[in-house]
């Protein structure tokens, strides 16, 4: 038997076996500091049909842009210690996803440049062999967005397909299109 590279396989829609509590797209407590907002949108196959079976990772900054990992220990930021900046959350039947979360404070990126308020998202879905990655920006954050150095890498065409949209007040929205028109624009790490 060789010891080489074994072959890749595909994620299964097995997700609720590794998901923990049931409220993983809750991020907030009642003493997280922020503005609450929702985050919502549906994740869509190239035919514009939602995928049941995906699972949503985020990750983000607190309200005044600090991580909570090891890595970001800028004093200037404190932490917020009820806001981990994480969650999951499985699609629903017709693709649908939501988060509870709070809008993230600017960032300073590797060059020290501030970053626009966005969130990270990570998403697995049946037959793919890889997750894919992209960050979401809030829509009525356009000087900011306009600024970012990481969003200014995206053609100007295709920037929509990362910016949620403001639906309600403090809800956003931003659909996931794996394919068809509009696709959203995914970054490799």
């Amino acid at each position: 038997m060789s010891a080489g590279q074994t072959p890749s396989q595909t994620v299964g829609p097995y997700f609720g076996i590794a998901l923990g509590q049931p409220d993983e797209n809750m991020l907030v407590a009642d003493a997280t500091i922020g503005t609450r907002v929702t985050l919502r949108g549906r994740v869509l196959d190239h035919d514009g049909i939602g995928i049941e079976d995906a699972l949503i990772e985020l990750w983000q900054a607190n309200a005044v842009g600090r991580y909570c990992h090891p890595l970001d220990d800028r004093s200037d930021a404190p932490l917020d210690l009820s806001f981990t900046g994480f969650g999951r959350c499985p699609t629903r039947p017709d693709g649908w996803f939501e988060f509870q979360t709070v809008k993230p404070g600017v960032v300073p990126g590797p060059d020290g440049r501030l970053q626009a308020p966005h969130v990270t998202l990570m998403v697995q879905a049946r037959g793919m062999l890889l997750p894919s990655f992209l960050r979401v920006y809030f829509g009525d954050e356009v000087a900011a967005n306009s600024a970012d150095p990481v969003l200014a890498l995206v053609p100007t065409s295709r920037r929509s397909t990362l910016v949620a949209a403001v639906e309600a007040d403090s809800t956003y929205r931003l659909d996931i299109r794996f394919g068809g028109d509009d696709e959203t624009v995914f970054f490799e790490f």
